[in-house]
């Protein structure tokens, strides 16, 4: 009769989710995620193909807590805008997850920008759903207004400056209303952002 596993994969997932969201995904080694679970690195090993599986899956499940739940707030009734609020919300209650996905010099992960690209088109259709852009001028307002929220996001969390909701607003709608009248993500040079690795450009990963 085989042995029955001690340690199941949804309990190390369970615990290596838990470190992410409390201190980013850096931190999430064999034996780190072995100590917090109080159990041997063996299981991990045994379950996941290397760690860059398990980081993956952890990621997976961040970016379905992001879609179905936490950047799903309701404040203005805006629903871009408040896709927005939500993302800066969720930055000031997980900082070392925000730092370490959005402020060190890349997005994190293509699972993470491909969702927020996704809701970004969402809501920008569900706010503004009588104009007749065509798909590329829909992704280039988006990753125009993700490049805004995401650099008040930083500033408020590095606390360089502070802002009142009413404030935040305004910066963002002024924001998504220049975008729908400029192109000028067509007009400048790539911007890296948010690349997913080091080759990808902000289009490519926001695309």
């Amino acid at each position: 009769m085989a042995r029955k596993k001690e340690i199941s994969k949804g309990k190390i997932l369970d615990t290596a989710y838990k470190m992410a969201i409390k201190d980013g995904i850096e931190g999430l080694t064999a034996r780190s995620i072995a100590k917090a679970g109080h159990f041997s690195t063996q299981p991990l090993y045994l379950e996941f193909d290397n760690m860059e599986d398990l980081r993956s899956q952890v990621l997976k499940r961040i970016s379905d807590d992001l879609r179905a739940h936490t950047l799903q707030q309701k404040y203005t009734g805006e629903p871009l805008i408040d896709l927005d609020l939500s993302y800066i919300d969720f930055a000031k209650k997980h900082v070392n997850l925000f730092r370490a996905m959005f402020v060190d010099g890349k997005f994190g992960s293509k699972i993470i920008a491909d969702t927020l690209m996704d809701l970004g088109v969402e809501k920008f259709n569900e706010q503004y759903p009588d104009t007749d852009y065509d798909q590329d001028k829909i992704h280039n307002i988006v990753v125009a207004n993700w490049i805004s929220t995401t650099g008040m996001a930083a500033l408020v969390v590095t606390e360089i400056a502070s802002f009142n909701q009413n404030q935040i607003i305004n910066v963002l709608n002024a924001q998504i209303h220049d975008a729908m009248l400029n192109d000028r993500l067509s007009e400048t040079q790539e911007n890296t952002m948010f690349a997913a690795d080091d080759e990808a450009s902000l289009k490519d990963n926001l695309a």
